[in-house]
């Protein structure tokens, strides 16, 4: 298979919110990718599938949805998909530190913050509820922490002043 029959395949809807844009991807089967963006993408491809995730996370942005209902196919080792996994049974509104997540798989705290930046579908896999003992920890996007920050703020039901 060539890279142009891969790249015709992939649909790609785009979201805009208070602080940003979130674009997703979809492989036709599954939601590949999902980033925090400065500017809309400028190549949109529109799937029933980045629709729904799209419909799913305007949802979730109005304060209407908790929990996503989405397949998922994030691309990473077996140890990021295990914190992939944690992150995806932590609860709205909740968090996690990094200690309470390498507690869980046995390890090191830092391999659990590499994970975190490895997450190719964030907001739906939830990497932001993952924080620090006693900071706020990182956060890979384009906006930084200030995407982290919001999406903690939205879930617990806090206004942002801008």
């Amino acid at each position: 298979m060539d890279g142009s029959t891969a790249a015709t395949k992939m649909a790609v809807a785009a979201i805009e919110t208070e602080i940003g844009w979130v674009e997703i991807a979809a492989d036709g089967a599954a939601i590949t990718h999902c980033y925090w963006r400065n500017t809309k993408p400028a190549r949109l491809a529109s799937s029933p599938l980045v629709k729904e995730a799209a419909r799913q996370l305007q949802a979730y942005f109005e304060k209407r949805l908790t929990d996503f209902d989405l397949p998922l196919k994030a691309d990473g080792t077996g140890f990021a998909r295990d914190v992939w996994d944690v992150m995806l049974g932590i609860p709205y509104g909740k968090t996690l530190t990094y200690g309470d997540v390498a507690a869980k798989l046995n390890a090191p705290a830092q391999a659990v913050g590499q994970a975190c930046g490895q997450n190719p579908i964030a907001i739906i896999i939830p990497c932001h509820r993952i924080t620090g003992t006693n900071w706020l920890g990182g956060y890979s996007s384009e906006l930084g922490t200030n995407a982290k920050e919001y999406l903690l703020d939205l879930e617990r039901g806090q206004g942002r002043l801008f």
